[in-house]
């Protein structure tokens, strides 16, 4: 049998326009090109373990329009089960309108239409979800309280609780407790840790204060200089990134937390799972779009760093 994980969070569909460089205040840049994809965060995660070879449920609400019915043949194309994704008859379906440089960074703004109508009742229907699941993967553009919810039901199921606190925003040491893995980005960890991460011994400094906080480990994601990990009775340990040609980073964080939450339900080691994830988020960058930079494991497993 897969491995099982829930996740729990956001849909969206993500209007991207490339442009040599991103827009100052006030400025129009032209010569780009556009695309439409599938995105948000939790979707997004969910897709990165379905096509990893795990069995995704996804716990989520969109509007009942066309970008809903879209987002959701997406999710049935990738295996992933959706009993428990509410069509919202009120509120329109997430979008995210993105800006991608030459570099590859980005710029985002979302309407967060029926993701900010998600609430703990809906997670409380899909207690069936729940139950034999080995991993819990929750993010933070959906409403807290029901953050909170997917994590006590997944504590409550004996799973593991990865919540990637993106975007970043005040997280108490009640909701952190509930948190066997956290995975911010250096914004996000200074967001939620106060202290700015700039090097390593920062790095090392913030992942201690925020594992003081109630999270068994702390993974700080460092972009193209690879990850740190922080893990209970454990040497921190540094995983090097992994140099590539960037062409969009807008799903990076999310590769890398559908790549983690795949490789410990399979019951991978937590720096084992950070290698893999590494290796899922480098690869993921060299491809534009949120849901179609994600990769399969047959092309993981066959990518050859050049």
């Amino acid at each position: 049998m897969k491995p099982k994980v829930v996740v729990v969070g956001s849909s969206n569909t993500d209007m991207v326009v490339k442009v040599p460089v991103l827009p100052a205040p006030g400025e129009t840049v032209l010569g780009g090109t556009f695309l439409r994809a599938a995105g948000g965060k939790g979707a997004n995660q969910a897709v990165a373990a379905a096509r990893l070879g795990t069995d995704v449920a996804f716990v989520a609400r969109v509007g009942n329009d066309s970008l809903g019915d879209g987002a959701l043949r997406g999710f049935v194309r990738d295996g992933i089960r959706t009993d428990w994704i509410v069509r919202d008859p009120d509120t329109a379906s997430g979008v995210a309108l993105i800006v991608v440089d030459g570099k590859g960074e980005n710029m985002i703004a979302v309407a967060s239409g029926a993701n900010a109508r998600l609430s703990p009742l809906d997670v409380d229907r899909a207690g069936e979800a729940f139950e034999g699941a080995s991993v819990v993967l929750i993010q933070l553009e959906v409403p807290l309280s029901a953050v909170r919810r997917a994590a006590e039901l997944g504590r409550r199921a004996g799973a593991r609780v990865i919540l990637n606190p993106a975007p970043a925003c005040e997280l108490d040491e009640a909701t952190l407790s509930q948190v066997d893995v956290l995975t911010p980005n250096e914004g996000e960890t200074e967001a939620i840790g106060g202290i700015a991460v700039y090097d390593e011994t920062s790095a090392r400094q913030a992942a201690s204060l925020l594992r003081r906080k109630g999270p068994t480990c702390v993974m700080i994601t460092l972009g193209s200089r690879g990850v740190l990990v922080a893990e209970a009775d454990r040497p921190v340990a540094v995983i090097p990134g992994i140099p590539v040609k960037a062409v969009d980073a807008t799903a990076a964080g999310d590769a890398f937390n559908g790549a983690l939450a795949c490789a410990l339900a399979e019951g991978a080691s937590v720096t084992e799972a950070a290698r893999f994830a590494n290796r899922v988020a480098a690869l993921s960058v060299t491809r534009a779009g949120a849901q179609p930079s994600l990769p399969t494991r047959e092309e993981v497993e066959g990518w050859r760093i050049s």
